[in-house]
């Protein structure tokens, strides 16, 4: 079904050959080779449940290839983005515990550059919210997680309350590792779901948690960010805010689990190793500033 769709786009010249990519969570995507070179194509739908709305990640493809940091998109239709094929290696997360520095430019750069690019009207990502919207979800749905809820949302709000005053960016969102390539030269971004208006803070949290950084490699990232060592209070946020991301990542698997089928994907499994991960998160976390307040 997915090799008719693809063959039904209007964009091709001549016949394809085309064959899957592997690592997907949500979305399906294939390389595609035709006449004019090499293609990928990226298969979704969109996921009110998640906030992703298709017209709007192919709006912020383009803003971020017009600001120089994702490949072009060549054709949107039916759900299905083509974009343009880099000769690009995928990251790790070692990848970006070896280069915080890179990693922190380029998101600098990112927030400054991409606001000049979008268009439409504005998005807001505030994951706090997605974090309330989630726990709505699985509270309806009857999810097998439901039970633990309340914690969760105890949880975000001690991380919420410990947040600072930013400048508004408009950032990434979901930078799991494998949304990072390597060309060589440079790095790239990919996959812009739930990119939008909100807090730096995320973006960089994110970035670190989902890599596992140390506390040394994370430092290293603020530094290269921020241009100076954050101070006590920066500091505390950003700790709060990698087990916020670490939390909005098990919600999403746990709302997946309802909602989304992808091959080789057991989502209540990575929604219990972001858990696992999270309570790690949160013991640092104890450790350096205590207990909330009863």
């Amino acid at each position: 079904m997915s090799l008719d769709r693809l063959r039904a786009l209007t964009c091709w010249q001549g016949e394809i050959a085309a064959e899957p990519l592997l690592g997907g969570l949500s979305n399906e995507s294939w390389k595609v080779t035709d006449a004019a070179g090499v293609h990928v194509a990226r298969i979704g739908a969109d996921y009110p449940f998640h906030h992703v709305e298709r017209a709007r990640e192919a709006m912020v493809a383009r803003a971020a290839h017009a600001a120089g940091f994702a490949p072009r998109v060549e054709h949107t239709e039916g759900g299905i983005m083509v974009s343009a094929f880099l000769a690009a290696r995928t990251w790790g997360a070692e990848d970006l515990r070896a280069a915080p520095e890179r990693v922190g430019a380029l998101l600098r750069d990112f927030h400054r550059a991409i606001p000049g690019e979008v268009t439409g009207p504005g998005f807001i990502f505030w994951v706090f919210h997605v974090i309330r919207d989630y726990a709505a979800t699985l509270r309806r749905a009857g999810s097998g997680f439901a039970g633990e809820v309340p914690r969760y949302l105890r949880l975000a709000a001690e991380m919420e309350a410990a947040q600072v005053p930013l400048p508004i960016v408009f950032g990434h969102h979901d930078l799991l590792p494998a949304n990072f390539l390597d060309d060589g030269d440079r790095l790239w971004l990919i996959d812009f779901e739930y990119a939008g208006f909100g807090t730096a803070m995320f973006d960089l949290a994110g970035a670190a948690s989902n890599a596992g950084m140390s506390e040394a490699e994370a430092m290293r990232l603020l530094i290269a960010y921020f241009g100076a060592p954050p101070d006590a209070a920066l500091l505390r946020a950003f700790d709060a805010m990698q087990c916020a991301s670490l939390l909005r990542e098990a919600m999403w698997a746990m709302v997946s689990e309802l909602y989304l089928s992808a091959p080789g994907v057991d989502y209540a499994a990575y929604a219990r190793e972001n858990l696992a991960r999270l309570d790690e998160a949160l013991a640092r976390y104890r450790g350096t500033y205590g207990d909330p307040a009863p």
